[in-house]
C-alpha cells in the first residue's frame, strides 16, 4: 500500500505527463485495465484528458480497495471478451457509454479488435482510435484486414522493457511460492518455457538463475537462435520441449498448449501462465477428460488414468496472486498510454499501427527519473 507522500508523487508524476500533451476538446474515454492497487492515480490521470465513460476491470486482477476507491467517482462495468466480440453487441455497449461522443478507446489484449471494423462503421460519435498495452492485443490489432481507426501500441515501447523484465521475475517468484505449497521446490525439475518474447525470456533468466535448467520453445526460429545464444537449450517441436519437464511456463499469449499437447506434459509437473487462461490454454478442452481436484490454494490437480499434472492458479497469471508488482517502472507504460491518449484526442492521424513519438518518450523517461530517482 502506498504512502500517502508516494500517492501525492505518483499522481504529480500523471498530472506532468497528462498536461503535457493539452487537449482542447475531451473526448470519452473506456478503459480496459488490470484494477491493481497502485491503478486509481493511472485512472485520475486518464480522466484529466478525457471524460471517463467507464472503468472495465479485468476480472482476475482486481484489488477489491482499489475497485471500492474507483466506484464511488467513476462508472465500473464488468469486463466481457464474449460481449465485446460481437459487433452488434459491443456497438450497444458503447453507445450506451459514450453515444455520439468522441471517443478513445483504452484496451489490455485486443478485447476491442474483433468489433473495431463495425464500430467505426456504425458508432453515432466519433471513434478517434485505440491504444493498446499488451503483445497479444497487438498482434489482434495489427492481424485485421484493415485496421480502419489509429491504434497506438506501447506493447514493444522500450518504456516497457523494464516492466516485461520485472514481470517475469515477478512469474517466477509465484510460482515457486505456489510449488512450495504442496512441500515442493524448483531445483530438480527440468523446466519448460514456451515463447521467448520479452517476457519469456526474463522468466527463462530468473528459472536459470536459481539453477533450474530451461528448455525453450517459440516457434518463431529466430528467437530459438536467440535463447540458444544466450546458453539455453531448445526443441523444434513443443513435444520435445515438454519432454521431462517438471515446470512448464507458458508465455505466449496465443493458446501455448492445446488439447492434445497437455498429453505431453509429464506426470506432476507443474503448468504456469502469464497472462489469462483463455489466451493462454485450452483449459474448456479438457472438460470431461480430466477430473479436478484443488489440492492447495491456487493448485489443482488434473488426473485422468495413467496421467497428472498440476495447475497453478486456474491456469491465470501466476503473479497476480502476489500483486503483480513491478514497482514504480509500471508508470512509465501508463504515462505512454495517457501521452498516447493525448496524441489521438488533440489531432488527427491516420487509421493503422502507431508508435508514441521517440521524443515523447525521451521526456516520459527523463520525468520518470527525476520524480522517482531524483535525476534531473
Amino acid at each position: 500500500m502506498l504512502e500517502d507522500f508516494e500517492r501525492g508523487r505518483v499522481t504529480a508524476f500523471f498530472r506532468r505527463v497528462a498536461d503535457s500533451t493539452p487537449v482542447t476538446d475531451r473526448p470519452a474515454s473506456l478503459v480496459i485495465t488490470h484494477l491493481l492497487a497502485e491503478r486509481p492515480r493511472f485512472l485520475e490521470g486518464v480522466g484529466r484528458l478525457s471524460d471517463l465513460a467507464a472503468v472495465l476491470p479485468k476480472p482476475r486482477s482486481i484489488d477489491e480497495t482499489a475497485l471500492r476507491q474507483i466506484s464511488t467517482s467513476m462508472q465500473v462495468d464488468e469486463l466481457n471478451r464474449d460481449r465485446l466480440a460481437d459487433p452488434e453487441q459491443a456497438l450497444a455497449y458503447v453507445e450506451s457509454r459514450a453515444g455520439g461522443r468522441d471517443l478513445v478507446l483504452l484496451d489490455v489484449g485486443g478485447y476491442f479488435a474483433p468489433a473495431l471494423e463495425h464500430l467505426h462503421h456504425h458508432f453515432s460519435g466519433r471513434l478517434l482510435g485505440v491504444v493498446e498495452d499488451t503483445e497479444n492485443g497487438h498482434q489482434r490489432y495489427a492481424a485485421l484486414d484493415k485496421v480502419p481507426v489509429p491504434v497506438f501500441s506501447v506493447a514493444r515501447s522500450p518504456l516497457k522493457d523494464p516492466e516485461d523484465y520485472l514481470v517475469g521475475q515477478s512469474v517466477v517468484f509465484s510460482t515457486e511460492a505456489l510449488v512450495r505449497r504442496r512441500d515442493d521446490i524448483l531445483n530438480g525439475r527440468p523446466a519448460c518455457v514456451i515463447g521467448y518474447g520479452k517476457l519469456g525470456r526474463s522468466i527463462a533468466e530468473m528459472l536459470h538463475a536459481k539453477h533450474v535448467g530451461v528448455t525453450v520453445f517459440d516457434t518463431c526460429s529466430v528467437r530459438r537462435v536467440q535463447a540458444l545464444s544466450q546458453g539455453y537449450r531448445t526443441a523444434g517441436t513443443l513435444a520435445e520441449a515438454l519432454t521431462d519437464a517438471g515446470i512448464v511456463v507458458c508465455a505466449t499469449g496465443n493458446l501455448a498448449l492445446k488439447e492434445d499437447d497437455f498429453t505431453r506434459v509429464p506426470n506432476g509437473a507443474y503448468i504456469a501462465s502469464v497472462t489469462s487462461s483463455d489466451d493462454e490454454l485450452e483449459l474448456a478442452a479438457l472438460a470431461g477428460l480430466y477430473t479436478r481436484t484443488p489440492v492447495e490454494e491456487h493448485v489443482t490437480r488434473y488426473a485422468r488414468t495413467g496421467h497428472y499434472f498440476y495447475l497453478l492458479a486456474n491456469g491465470n497469471a501466476v503473479n497476480f496472486l502476489h500483486g503483480a508488482s513491478v514497482g514504480t517502472f509500471i508508470l512509465l507504460v501508463q504515462a505512454e498510454i495517457l501521452a498516447a491518449l493525448g496524441l489521438l484526442a488533440s489531432g488527427e492521424h491516420d487509421p493503422g499501427m502507431w508508435e508514441v513519438p521517440a521524443d515523447v518518450r525521451q521526456s516520459i523517461a527523463a520525468t520518470w527519473l527525476t520524480y522517482f530517482h531524483g535525476v534531473s
